[in-house]
């Protein structure tokens, strides 16, 4: 989310001479806006430029920072919200000035920040735009569960491989808001039993939509659709409807739709009286009387040729389910040049693919026809309604894992010669670990515990053999299970604050660690772009990799005496000034998560380090509290994951603002996890739209 090309000290500078300056300007006017304010400072910005700054970051060939602050003028410093956001992010995470630099008393710090975004919410206040997110289809995990819903399916359409944790027994229950202390479950990777599930005999998937560099895999910028995609659509649609399993016993509409009415009956009327709520549901707004015939005569020509009236019904639901109105997402074009809001059926599609990766039920829709959906009290209940269905299982199989980015432990392979211990028979530990932290998430999200939960939670969920491989920060290690099928996990109470949460679990130390020793960088990045929503630049490619091994003479090193190289490069350090305490306050697990007190060498393991430049710690118990005392941070942080997963595009600097509103409403309720949910469906980016691409009149 947060991308700071300005780290200098030079800039920071401006900043504080431009802001500083404005706030000593009378206002002329009271309804003036900061930004407007920020055109008329008593300090020419232009001179600050030349005095400060030119020196480094002079339109040329290699400016610092590739910023050219020479395009900088009084006009137009509130003109560009990232670049403004950039600024108070750099500001507010202490990152700037640098550590060698004189230090920014920390009043003139705060005063900065405050005036700063003032001017950001007064500027995002007056535009009132949003980043539009551009029309895009359904990824694969949408579209089946899409088809399921459409149909009332009794078992899914083709087998989903991203889905990690795989539920057995019925254990998801939102609606008791409790999880059993006692949960069988199973991993895809485990082995090819985990795949064995009810499914439509012929259908073939298409190819899975990867998760997106800056974010997840429904992000629509990465969701196109190519014409041999779109063949396949057309071809996946017959095979679903043609399938020996399309049968009446496995779709809970048969009788409502395919199903032959009585003889003597209307045909035209009862293909259009079963059409149109069909339709209606696919394309998830009602069909204008021109499309609804087409579909009609379609309909009706099959049955005039002889075709049995159940197999010409399966003929236009499939051509239903390829059209580009059932694919595609996108919002109704609109004249406004400023965020107008999105109908009350753009609403329950955005509500629906946010909590249950599918299409909006009949309750939703019929609540969208009466125009009642966008009012807060009904959207609200409609909100409860909808965590408390199991279909928020599918929410829970889509973003924790991609937030997590927990597809990395599948290729995690410790050196088997190093770590025995990691594998049983042809299996890896990996493939239980990464079932903890999906447990933790789903419990937190179903009993609607404290997202801090989720930082330093006082409960777990294991294996037997997941609780051996802790070692000593085992809860109860005297088990052996090594289930590869369906694996017991019990719900145990974290008496060790070394674990708990899903920052120190075995799963995400084992994927930060290369195969025969820990990683503090990838770590540290890991960090700061989960937990922080702030993740570091790529690193330079002319950098080389440190190897796995010291190589000879620096066998009596530690590992943060290696990587001190890194930090010598100039385009180096400021990453890693940012992203070092983070990694190396985690160094005490070893690639497999098993605590450690020492190195190979014998060397004393140093995870010592500051957080933000102002809270010690000496170890990771103590890091923890620190992380802690920035729970706003976290909650506006994960706050801005789940928004950007429920727009399905990058935030801006304009959604900060809602960010910061979010973040303020669920401190005040302790941090509760449906709290934050609530509040991302009731902000402004999520009600509106702004300057949507024109959505297509026609099709097929």
């Amino acid at each position: 989310m947060r991308n700071h090309p300005l780290r200098c000290t030079e800039f920071v500078t401006i900043g504080a001479l431009t802001v500083l300056s404005v706030a000593s300007t009378p206002a002329s006017e009271p309804d003036r806006t900061a930004a407007d304010a920020l055109t008329k400072p008593s300090v020419s910005l232009e001179v600050v430029l030349q005095t400060h700054c030119v020196k480094c970051h002079a339109a040329g060939e290699e400016p610092a920072g590739d910023v050219a602050l020479t395009e900088l003028s009084n006009g137009n410093v509130a003109d560009d919200l990232d670049r403004l956001q950039s600024l108070i992010d750099v500001l507010d995470l202490e990152e700037m000035p640098p550590e060698d630099e004189p230090e920014l008393p920390p009043e003139t710090r705060q005063e900065l920040l405050a005036k700063l975004q003032a001017t950001l919410h007064a500027a995002v206040a007056a535009t009132k735009q949003y980043p539009r997110t551009p029309i895009r289809r359904m990824n694969r995990f949408q579209y089946n569960n899409a088809v399921v819903d459409l149909f009332d399916l009794k078992c899914i359409v083709f087998t989903l491989p991203e889905r990690m944790l795989r539920e057995h027994r019925g254990y998801f229950q939102p609606a008791s808001g409790k999880m059993p202390d006692e949960v069988f479950a199973g991993s895809r990777p485990l082995g090819k039993s985990q795949m064995i599930e009810p499914r439509l005999a012929g259908v073939a998937a298409f190819p899975q939509d990867l998760r997106a560099e800056h974010g997840y895999d429904n992000q629509a910028d990465h969701l196109s659709l190519s014409p041999l995609l779109m063949e396949s659509f057309l071809k996946l649609g017959q095979s679903i409807t043609e399938s020996p399993d399309f049968e009446p016993q496995n779709v809970g509409v048969w009788k409502s739709f395919f199903a032959a009415p009585d003889d003597g009956a209307d045909l035209d009327r009862v293909v259009r009286k079963r059409l149109k709520p069909f339709l209606t549901r696919a394309f998830r707004r009602p069909v204008r009387d021109a499309l609804l015939d087409r579909y009609c005569q379609f309909v009706q020509r099959n049955l005039e040729q002889g075709t049995a009236f159940p197999v010409a019904m399966k003929a236009v639901a499939a051509a239903a389910i390829s059209s580009p109105r059932f694919l595609y997402l996108y919002d109704t074009s609109s004249e406004s040049q400023t965020a107008s809001p999105v109908d009350d059926y753009e609403l329950a599609s955005r509500l629906s693919f946010f909590l249950w990766g599918s299409i909006p039920d009949s309750m939703l829709l019929d609540l969208a026809a009466e125009g009642r959906l966008h009012q807060p009290d009904v959207l609200t209940e409609q909100f409860e309604r909808m965590i408390r269905d199991r279909k928020l299982k599918r929410f829970c199989d889509s973003f924790p894992s991609q937030w997590l980015q927990l597809e990395r432990i599948i290729s995690s392979v410790p050196n088997p010669d190093e770590f025995p211990q990691f594998y049983f028979l042809k299996y890896r530990d990996s493939m239980h670990m990464m079932l903890e932290p999906l447990l933790l998430f789903e419990t937190v999200l179903i009993e609607n515990q404290p997202i801090t939960q989720l930082i330093d939670s006082d409960f777990t969920y294991r294996s037997d053999l997941l609780e051996n491989a802790y070692g000593q920060l085992a809860v109860d290690p005297k088990r052996n299970g090594r289930g590869v099928q369906v694996v017991r996990f019990r719900r145990l109470p974290i008496k060790d604050r070394r674990t708990g949460g899903v920052i120190t679990n075995a799963a995400v130390m084992t994927m930060t660690s290369g195969p025969e020793r820990t990683q503090p960088i990838t770590r540290g990045a890991w960090l700061a772009g989960v937990i922080f929503n702030n993740p570091p630049e790529p690193p330079p490619a002319d950098v080389p990799a440190l190897g796995e091994k010291p190589a000879e003479g620096e066998e009596h090193l530690t590992l943060r005496e290696r990587l001190s190289m890194h930090r010598k490069r100039s385009d180096c350090k400021g990453c890693h000034e940012q992203i070092d305490p983070l990694g190396f306050a985690l160094e005490n697990f070893n690639p497999i998560g098993v605590w450690r007190d020492q190195y190979e060498n014998g060397r004393e393991v140093d995870m010592a380090g500051t957080l933000l430049r102002k809270h010690r710690f000496e170890n990771v118990i103590e890091f923890k509290d620190a992380l802690l005392a920035e729970k706003d941070r976290f909650t506006e942080a994960l706050a801005g994951h789940l928004l950007s997963f429920a727009l399905a595009r990058p935030l801006s600097a304009a959604d900060r603002v809602a960010l910061d509103e979010i973040t303020a409403s669920v401190a005040a309720d302790d941090y509760k996890m449906h709290t934050l949910l609530r509040q991302v469906v009731l902000s402004e980016p999520f009600q509106t739209k702004s300057f949507p691409q024109v959505a297509s009149n026609s099709g097929p």
